[in-house]
């Protein structure tokens, strides 16, 4: 069918039908990498499908999540580095739904062109394909869409959905967490993918040499930035499986004075001793350039905290050796205390 398909009208009007059909030529093994059980169909379809196994799972709940990359991606343009984003667009989806205990099944993506470069193209949904084998979660399925006059020719944007399944009974809330609790941190890789319009004024990253090494980074300020947002799924579900997670919060836009609280019940605060942080070199760097107020860099980026894990004291010492086990730089960070829902920073 494809090899009949053309239109040199379509062509002319900017958008080219035999590139798409190259695009998904290219991503077809990256897309392989990511059959878990379940996946009962190829790319191609108007749909994905997928088949669920509920065994074991007496009242299943699906929970869905979808997000982009936003102005991060201007990096990815101006590095021409364009196989990472992908991470983070899966990254920012499946991270959101593991807040509620929900293992991922499949991922869907959206990419928006100006021009179908299908080589490019490949190389964003490979970074789309390694974030879902990162998480366990197949890729069944998304769209490519040529937009001329829409976006420049050499711009793109990313964005995608994840849909997972937890048993009604193991859904995380906050409604067991109380005065004395633990708050678990979970170490970030980075910006991650949010704060990112307020990262490109204070470098003025157009205007900028990013490959210039800064020894505080210990490599260039553009590898800093794009470095692709941690994704927390699997460290997660080995924690459910070995003690009580009571709340989850994602670190994202808006820092921890937005997120933390979610994972509070009224008459809940976060206290969290400032000496516990160690926020990365990379945070200061933005904060000293841009001369940025503290409490603007906590609303705005996570400052090297890419998830925050409630559980019992008692349990918080088991909780930091699972995750350190399961590769994570994670620790006790503070301390849930009576008082108006919200982060105290002492």
């Amino acid at each position: 069918m494809a090899s009949n398909s053309h239109s040199e009208s379509y062509k002319a009007a900017g958008v080219d039908i035999t590139a798409g059909y190259e695009a998904v030529r290219l991503m077809k093994d990256h897309i392989a990498r990511t059959n878990v059980p379940g996946v009962l169909s190829g790319i191609g379809g108007f749909g994905g499908l997928f088949g669920l196994d509920l065994s074991g799972i007496d009242e299943p709940v699906l929970v869905s999540g979808t997000d982009g990359v936003g102005t991060k991606l201007k990096l990815a343009f101006l590095l021409d580095k364009h196989d990472t984003v992908g991470i983070d667009c899966v990254a920012m989806c499946v991270n959101d739904i593991i807040c509620a205990g929900a293992k991922p099944l499949f991922f869907l993506d959206y990419v928006a062109v100006g021009k179908n470069v299908p080589e490019r193209v490949a190389a964003i949904v490979s970074g789309v394909a390694e974030g879902c084998v990162q998480s366990g979660c197949a890729l069944i399925g998304g769209e490519t869409a040529e937009m001329p006059g829409f976006y420049p020719q050499d711009e793109y944007d990313l964005a995608g959905f994840a849909v997972g399944v937890v048993d009604k009974k193991k859904i995380i809330d906050n409604t067991a967490v109380k005065p004395g609790d633990a708050i678990i941190g979970l170490a970030s890789s980075g910006v991650h993918s949010n704060g990112f319009s307020l990262v490109r004024k204070v470098f003025d990253v157009e205007h900028n040499d990013l490959t210039v090494h800064r020894d505080e980074l210990g490599g260039s300020l553009g590898e800093a930035l794009l470095a692709p947002t941690k994704i927390y799924v699997k460290p997660m579900l080995a924690l459910m499986e070995q003690v009580t997670v009571k709340a989850v919060s994602h670190i994202t836009g808006g820092g921890f004075y937005e997120n933390i609280p979610r994972s509070l019940p009224e008459g809940c605060a976060a206290r969290i001793p400032l000496d516990r942080l160690g926020v990365p070199p990379l945070f200061q760097l933005i904060q000293r350039e841009g001369n940025i107020p503290m409490r603007d860099m906590y609303n705005t980026f996570n400052m090297g905290v890419g998830m925050s894990v409630i559980v019992d004291k008692t349990e918080a010492d088991k909780a930091v050796e699972t995750l350190r086990a399961a590769g994570e730089d994670a620790w006790i960070m503070g301390e849930v205390a009576a008082g108006e829902r919200g982060v105290v920073l002492c």
